[in-house]
């Protein structure tokens, strides 16, 4: 790779990702220009199909966006008000915010402090007689534990849909992320570690009665043309967006293994500073493809702006657990949820993509120890 012509700019860089796959991108687009199919055009299918046999399942159902592709799911699974589905705090609100939109309750279990995910131990305690789904989340790019989750959940007879928002590309004990659980949902927002150029999103699943429900909500639950045999909603993927997701498929498993090596990188750069900053733990059975590289410190505030006046960009995913936040207070009262909010004042997202080159990733690493260093002098 080039050497940096600055210090840092981006936290995300898809410039150069663009610019390594610009032919290819471009090319992709212009054939949806010429034959002029925008909503489920041959790409749609094409990206459906390459994403299955990438994952192992046998079904993706692409759709609208990650947020979209949890809304469907829970809606293919007939959850309906009253209903309960245990999720996570720590997450993007998406998680939450579309099972209180179907008029049910979120509830809310702890994570681990450790790799931030939900904490499975939690998980059976919480099930009532209104539970009908679990819904793990696989955090900063890492699956949580499904297979204990999975456990729990056949012993319940639960469904587990599995928000892989951002692991997709992540292994689990040998298989991937999204192909781990009764339903896998993603996200293609440009950010991802797999992005398009707007919003987008994928189900998948082994079962085909849902993939058929699926595929019917998707499009207001249309079984036959102006035939609605379910309620549904307009969450088409359209066709520009896929034939972006193809053209980056063409590298993205050098990404993957770029993101693991920059997240490893980043681990043994900072390990001399435990315990005054951790990292959050990987688990030796499973892979993450890291769409964020986070960090836990008690300092972090004062981190982030000293880090900020070098021009390191940096954010925090996320400040408020969701059981703090005003929409969805009632669903967390009287949850034991200490170690969510404990985290939450103390993680910080530092830049990673796959073009970060490492002497950029070395000045950012040395500028976080010299913050240390000259508090500890103090």
């Amino acid at each position: 790779m080039n050497e940096p012509t600055s210090f840092i700019t981006e936290f995300v860089d898809l410039k150069a990702q663009y610019a390594a796959l610009k032919e290819s991108i471009d090319a992709r687009i212009a054939q949806v220009l010429r034959h002029g199919q925008f909503i489920m055009g041959p790409e749609v299918r094409e990206l459906e199909e390459r994403l299955a046999a990438y994952t192992g399942a046998k079904h993706c159902v692409t759709c609208a966006s990650g947020t979209e592709a949890l809304l469907i799911a829970l809606m293919a699974l007939e959850i309906k008000p009253g209903d309960e589905v245990i999720t996570t705090p720590f997450t993007f609100v998406a998680t939450a915010e579309m099972i209180a939109l179907l008029g049910a309750k979120p509830v809310f279990v702890d994570i681990e402090p450790d790799t931030c995910n939900i904490d499975s131990s939690r998980i059976e305690p919480a099930i009532t007689s209104r539970t009908r789904a679990i819904l793990p989340v696989s955090l900063y790019g890492q699956p949580a534990d499904m297979d204990e989750i999975n456990g729990i959940a056949a012993r319940h007879g639960l469904p587990v849909i599995e928000d892989a928002a951002q692991s997709f590309g992540a292994t689990y004990k040998g298989r991937k992320s999204c192909n781990l659980s009764t339903i896998g949902c993603t996200s293609f927002y440009p950010s991802k570690p797999l992005g398009c150029y707007g919003d987008g999103g994928a189900l998948f699943t082994n079962d085909d009665a849902l993939a058929g429900a699926m595929r019917e909500i998707r499009v207001h639950g249309e079984s036959d043309r102006y035939h609605h045999r379910r309620i549904g909603v307009g969450g088409r993927m359209d066709t520009l967006q896929c034939a972006v997701v193809l053209a980056k498929l063409e590298r993205f498993e050098w990404e993957i293994d770029e993101r693991i090596r920059i997240g490893r990188g980043y681990d043994a750069l900072l390990a001399e500073l435990a315990p005054t900053l951790k990292t959050v733990a990987v688990r030796p059975d499973r892979s993450s493809v890291y769409a964020q590289y986070t960090i836990i410190t008690d300092a972090r505030d004062p981190l982030q702006t000293a880090l900020r006046a070098q021009g390191i960009p940096t954010a925090i995913h996320y400040p408020v657990p969701l059981h703090w936040q005003r929409a969805y207070r009632s669903y967390g009262e009287g949850a034991e949820l200490s170690v969510s909010q404990t985290l939450a004042a103390r993680v910080i997202s530092l830049p990673m993509y796959p073009d970060l080159h490492e002497g950029t990733q070395n000045s950012i690493v040395t500028a976080i120890k010299s913050h240390f260093a000259a508090g500890a002098a103090q």
